[in-house]
């Protein structure tokens, strides 16, 4: 079933590849686990990569942080394994290895010579179902999770403002949540919580084994049987298919947002459309959004936000537009503009929506789009050098409602993909007012603020 579609460019996840080097292989373990295997032998190393699907979005109410806090646990220990062992190990065969948490999936990786592929499987299988977790370091790891989110989000307006933006945008799905958690919300996660969260989704019928590297088919297979294969399947796990959140409310009241902190360098607005599956239900729609995001910003020169704002009119320091589309569920399409000294943002909010206005009349430059089009498979294309970014970008893909058919066709797909076809997507996308427009400035002087 094919839903909730999106395509991430933030440079943490690559854009979804298609035509891999190697033969890509899927298959499912008796146990319900995933296996896909991307064989490419230009390097003899391997990434093996263990995606749960469970992230933060999952979380129950009042446990914000769980799924992350749990990630960073995974490596303090397990009947086996000592605190740190497992890290050490992978360093000690000359690999590299961590992971991350999503709203929707917490991923495991390690990057490592071929020849030790088995060892990785028997300590992430390890793991699955072994951790020991002790609450004195359970207490050790909350403080380190909550210097985290002061270095990462406390620390920085514009992450703060984000958040804002998320809790305003949304109204009743869990993505209002900050991955990390909020800070309240951690100091009050306890072993219980972190036990219960780990018993319910860390199983093999909700994980995506995914190994790409100097392999073959038949020796992941024989490894996943035997690491993998002797751990039961969970039957409280719902399928893939019942995994449903809270939905969204109409969105029918504009929603503004002003967050004032000293520390702001340049102030600039940020604008939420909605999308919905009238906009973005499979593989080319989802492929046309995104083009529709690189048309307006991916060029520093030539898309349209930086030729209308930033060169002809100079009344942007930088523009852009944003798309997440591998989500679960859908995320907003989001626009920036950061105006030049002296400009409001008021008046960014209107040159923004300027151009807007001016591209629905204009349409798309068949030369331009042409360009932008070859360059964005041209990346897709030179990410398959990368056997880890071919992984990460299939368990993305994979965990977010993705099959591996959607993944190898996307370069097609993106390749038949015409101008009007974006111009529909903009018109369609457009047409609705914005959800949410927030400012994030610096707080204005004190003697200004007496003489207002």
């Amino acid at each position: 079933m094919f839903r909730r579609l999106g395509l991430a460019l933030a440079t943490a996840l690559a854009p979804l590849s298609a035509q891999a080097t190697g033969e890509i292989t899927d298959f499912t373990l008796d146990n319900g686990l995933q296996v896909v295997v991307v064989e490419d032998h230009r390097s003899p190393s391997v990434t093996h990569m263990i995606w749960y699907r469970a992230g933060a979005a999952d979380e129950l109410p009042g446990q914000g942080g769980v799924a992350h806090l749990l990630e960073h646990l995974m490596f303090n220990g397990t009947d086996e394994l000592a605190p740190g062992e497992f890290s050490e190990t992978v360093e000690a065969n000359g690999g590299s290895d961590n992971a991350f948490t999503s709203w929707d999936y917490t991923a495991y990786h390690q990057t490592v010579a071929a020849d030790r592929l088995g060892l990785m499987m028997q300590m992430e299988a390890d793991r699955m179902r072994d951790l020991v977790l002790v609450p004195e370091e359970v207490v050790t790891e909350i403080s380190v999770v909550l210097e985290e989110r002061a270095q990462r989000t406390d620390g920085s307006p514009g992450a703060l403002f984000n958040e804002q933006m998320s809790a305003a945008f949304y109204r009743n799905h869990p993505y209002m949540r900050p991955i990390i958690g909020w800070r309240h919300e951690i100091m009050d996660l306890n072993i219980d919580m972190l036990q219960d969260w780990y018993d319910l989704h860390y199983h093999p019928n909700n994980a995506i084994l995914v190994v790409s590297g100097a392999v073959t088919p038949e020796e992941v297979r024989a490894l996943a049987e035997e690491h993998y294969g002797p751990i039961p399947a969970n039957p409280d796990i719902a399928s893939e298919e019942a995994r449903v959140r809270p939905s969204e409310p109409p969105q029918n009241a504009l929603r503004r947002v002003t967050y004032e902190d000293p520390r702001v360098a340049n102030p600039y607005m940020s604008m939420l459309f909605p999308v919905d599956d009238t906009m973005v239900n499979d593989v080319r729609s989802a492929a046309t959004m995104e083009l529709l995001r690189a048309v307006l910003s991916d060029s520093d020169f030539t898309s349209v936000f930086a030729r209308e704002l930033q060169i002809e009119n100079e009344v942007s320091l930088f523009a852009a537009a944003y798309y997440n589309a591998t989500s679960l569920d859908h995320r907003p399409f989001t626009l920036l503009n950061m105006p030049v000294p002296g400009r409001s943002l008021d008046q960014a909010e209107a040159d923004i929506l300027g151009v807007i206005d001016d591209f629905l009349a204009d349409g798309i430059d068949q030369a331009a789009f042409d360009r932008i089009q070859f360059q964005w498979q041209a990346s897709q294309i030179y990410a398959q050098d990368d056997a880890a970014g071919q992984a990460r970008s299939l368990g993305t893909a994979l965990t977010t409602g993705f099959t591996v058919e959607d993944w190898e066709s996307w370069l097609d797909i993106t390749a038949t993909i015409t101008p009007d076809e974006v111009m529909d997507m903009a018109r369609v996308l457009f047409a609705q007012e914005p959800a949410v427009i927030g400012h994030i400035t610096r707080p204005a002087p004190a003697d200004e603020e007496v003489s207002q």
